[in-house]
């Protein structure tokens, strides 16, 4: 799968609104796809998980945003870390940045989000035409609410096998998308994907599902 392309590096400021959001994107020279992340409640982009992700996705061939949906006064407001609606506009201004930057004005865009960023990702799937495909991992899509319907985006949900709760709430959102999509089980996996090469199974589910759905394969 590694697409041998070397890996540029920027910092990125995105404008949303009224404040100006840090992030840092990864791009290949030969990218076929390129990825925001939506990270969960008290993270940000310096999340470890999501970089590793990231990292893995950069193999692939795919660039990667990795940014704070809120800035630091935002955030010390726990009410705007659940706000699903408010991330959603943030992830969607992302996108809209994106798709600003000439090198990847053409370029498939896909969300990835985490526990509630995924939530987040799924809402701005619904409102943002032409996102190529999402990846939720340990998410929370029942957050997207009755926005789950209306996604087209092939989607893949990754769940822990041993996160119970969880995964019965992506049981119950996987009926509610009408796209194409898949439930994709880690077993032995918690809701942090803390064990033993569970987040590495996780990175290379998203990669493959992102690599399908946003550009041709590698080696064709």
């Amino acid at each position: 799968m590694p697409s041998g392309s070397p890996i540029s590096r920027r910092d990125a400021a995105i404008p949303a609104g009224t404040v100006s959001l840090p992030g840092s994107l990864a791009r290949p020279a030969e990218v076929r796809g390129v990825v925001a992340f939506a990270h969960g409640s008290g993270s940000s982009r310096h999340s470890p998980r999501n970089q590793y992700v990231a990292s893995v996705l950069g193999q692939a061939g795919l660039g990667t945003l990795l940014f704070d949906l809120l800035t630091e006064a935002e955030a010390a407001d726990r009410r705007n870390v659940f706000d699903i609606p408010l991330l959603s506009r943030r992830l969607i201004a992302a996108v809209r940045w994106l798709r600003s930057v000439p090198e990847l004005s053409e370029t498939p865009v896909g969300l990835f989000g985490a526990s509630t960023g995924a939530g987040a990702a799924l809402m701005a799937a619904a409102e943002e035409p032409g996102i190529g495909a999402v990846v939720s991992r340990g998410g929370r899509p029942d957050l997207a609410g009755d926005h789950l319907g209306r996604v087209r985006a092939p989607t893949l949900l990754i769940v822990g096998g041993d996160d119970a709760p969880v995964l019965a709430l992506n049981e119950e959102a996987l009926l509610k998308l009408r796209c194409e999509k898949r439930l994709a089980v880690v077993e032995g996996a918690t809701h942090l994907f803390e064990e033993p090469g569970t987040l590495e199974e996780a990175a290379r589910l998203g990669a493959e599902w992102f690599a399908r759905h946003l550009g041709p394969r590698a080696d064709t």
